[in-house]
């Protein structure tokens, strides 16, 4: 660390539209507690859900509250820098503590140094020490070790206190369950041996028993527990199996059962002499459980072993993820909040994050203006969610159901179902062409409606006819005339069948011939106007048309693609992110890999399955050519 006031000369990179400070050497890394905390990129990241040692993580995490924060971050890399002789170390990105690299010219160094040492075989223990690594593995099983020899060392001194052998740990669960509730008792007997007139008011009042007499009770009712052990009185002897109270008799069974018996004998009351004795017998192996263990006690030296080969390890990794967001921007290696690749679509997302709620967490993400697609991932019975962000293609086959595969980072593969979309323009090819696409759903959905109503109609219209001359058939109308006859002038409806309404086909014909009519003259405007320019000038009048209708929708997209923003992703999911983490459009594109061939591939376009279908398309087009160009020929006639 530096001990004098020069301002230590940091270096910046531009990246995400905003600059971020370059952490590639070990006295970069020291000073970062000196850098204003305004340019971190993040202030806080949290425990789960990023790709670091979640063990090295929790080191990190010295309040426990599973989020990481500045100052923690701070205090790690001061306190690294405390115990190492060589700091540079922290720099070189290797899986391991050098041995020459620890600092022992102090107590805690001393230590730590003795760990190392006593890990280090006889063959190891010759060599040079500029050589010797201990690794994050060595570290952890010599803390495994450690522990499991206090373990083993805590139960040798335990077999001399088995008072039951195989049995004593439950008979002394028994003791303990109600040992407080005896000791009361029994001193409640001691001051009415005191004084009588404290019997009275130490056993239940009538008040009392009065008022549980209008409750609902039970053995466990907190009321009836709250009750004396049994009937107190000068010189009583606590009994076993009549007069206890209801609440503890069951307690007090196991007591007699488990305890007394095995130690005193056969006992139906037990005196305070004998209730001493057995608080006697079982002191020492109290004092015994007391001393148990924590399975995560071990020496100091041990402990700040393996943290110090962890941070020699991953410090650098994770402030490259965290005061600045190298990782993610320079694309060597992923950052440590990638979580793997969706494949989907035909598409690669590599920008995936873990997400708990894919519902709160698309609450805020989607501020993001980043295309998100939800996928619950199921290997096994392992399961997770995952947040995928789409930045190139289009999103025209995305669809709630639809079915990929997810590989997280160490390779293993998921099946990957997506549950939600969060829809935001996904590129600007997208965006070009979504009005078209637009106005082509439409029209079908519109010659699907139009289609299905007049087969709706259609199938009615037979069912009617069908029923009517099954009935006619059947039992003709009373009245029907006799053949040769005429039909009344005032027979019913549906006696006979319906005249041709010329009149009503005339109008319908008539307002096809004007809409026909319109459309026509629309399009002679059209045409008459494109042929009336140069031919240079056609290909402009179409790029400008095509500007109409696309320039909005593209524009707009544009804007959007550029405030893509990687905050919001990641808050929703803990982080605290201090900067705007923009995802520009090529930079997005390149998160995102489109299915290609592969280079020098031969390809055959020959297709044996492909349908061969009439070319209905240019005929419509030759069609409304030649109705373009006849109502030109007949505007022009009318002119003269």
């Amino acid at each position: 660390m530096s001990t004098t006031n020069t301002p230590f000369n940091w270096r910046f990179f531009r990246a995400g539209g905003f600059d971020q400070v370059r952490l590639d050497t070990a006295a970069e890394l020291l000073h970062i507690g000196e850098l204003d905390q305004k340019l971190w990129v993040a202030l806080s990241c949290p425990i789960r859900g990023t790709e670091l040692d979640a063990r090295t993580l929790a080191l990190i995490d010295t309040d426990g509250d599973g989020v990481i924060r500045a100052p923690e971050l701070i205090a790690a890399v001061r306190w690294a820098a405390q115990r190492l002789r060589s700091p540079e170390v922290l720099a070189q990105g290797l899986e391991g503590l050098p041995l020459a690299a620890i600092k022992d010219d102090d107590a805690a160094g001393a230590d730590i140094m003795a760990v190392a040492r006593s890990l280090l075989t006889p063959d190891t223990q010759a060599r040079d020490t500029q050589d010797i690594t201990i690794s994050v593995a060595m570290a952890s099983a010599a803390q495994r070790a450690q522990a499991a020899q206090a373990q083993a060392d805590w139960e040798a001194r335990g077999q001399a206190l088995q008072l039951l052998g195989e049995r004593s740990a439950s008979a002394f669960e028994a003791y303990l369950a109600v040992k407080d509730k005896v000791e009361d008792w029994w001193v409640r007997c001691e001051l009415a041996a005191f004084d009588t007139r404290a019997t009275d008011a130490l056993n239940p009042s009538g008040t009392t028993l009065d008022t549980l007499g209008g409750m609902l009770l039970s053995q466990a009712h907190d009321s009836v527990a709250a009750l004396p052990l049994a009937r107190v009185a000068p010189d009583a002897a606590l009994p076993l199996q009549h007069g206890l109270n209801p609440a503890w008799a069951q307690a007090i069974g196991n007591l007699r059962d488990a305890v007394v018996t095995p130690l005193l004998g056969e006992r139906t009351h037990l005196s305070r002499k004998d209730w001493r004795t057995l608080v006697t017998t079982w002191q020492a192996y109290a004092t015994w459980r007391d001393e148990a263990p924590d399975p995560q006690a071990v020496s100091d030296g041990t402990r700040d072993l393996e943290k110090l080969a962890r941070y020699v390890r991953d410090l650098m990794p994770l402030a490259n993820n965290f005061v600045s967001f190298r990782d993610f921007y320079a694309r060597r290696t992923p950052a440590s909040f990638q979580v793997g690749t969706l494949y989907l679509d035909g598409r690669a997302c590599e920008l995936c994050v873990a997400v708990n709620d894919a519902t709160k967490h698309a609450s805020l993400a989607a501020l993001s203006r980043l295309y998100l697609v939800y996928v619950d991932c199921v290997r096994g019975s392992e399961k997770m969610s995952v947040a995928a962000a789409f930045t190139a293609g289009d999103a025209d086959q995305l669809m709630v159901g639809r079915n990929g595969v997810f590989y997280d980072r160490q390779g293993r593969d998921w099946n990957a179902t997506v549950v939600k979309l969060v829809e935001h323009p996904i590129s600007l090819h997208q965006a070009f062409w979504a009005p078209y696409k637009r106005l082509a759903r439409l029209i079908n959905e519109q010659i699907q409606k139009i289609t299905a109503d007049h087969a709706k109609a259609s199938d009615a219209k037979l069912a009617h006819t069908a029923t009517l001359s099954t009935s006619v058939v059947a039992a003709p109308a009373k009245g029907t005339p006799e053949p040769g006859k005429h039909t009344p002038a005032n027979a019913p409806a549906g006696a006979g069948p319906t005249p041709f309404d010329v009149g009503k086909f005339a109008g319908i014909f008539a307002a096809i011939g004007l809409a026909v009519g319109a459309l026509g003259t629309a399009l002679a405007s059209v045409m008459s106007g494109l042929f009336a320019l140069a031919w240079w000038q056609m290909p402009l009048a179409l790029a400008g048309l095509l500007m109409v209708v696309s320039g909005p929708a593209v524009v707009l997209a544009w804007f959007k693609l550029r405030s893509r923003n990687l905050g919001p992703i990641l808050d929703a999911n803990g982080w605290a992110i201090n900067a705007r983490a923009r995802i520009n459009i090529p930079f997005g594109t390149s998160l995102t890999q489109v299915a290609q061939l592969p280079a020098h591939a031969e390809r055959s376009l020959h297709d044996p399955y492909a349908e061969r279908s009439a070319p209905w398309g240019w005929y419509l087009l030759a069609l409304l050519l030649l109705v373009a160009l006849a109502a030109v020929w007949f505007m022009e006639m009318l002119s003269f």
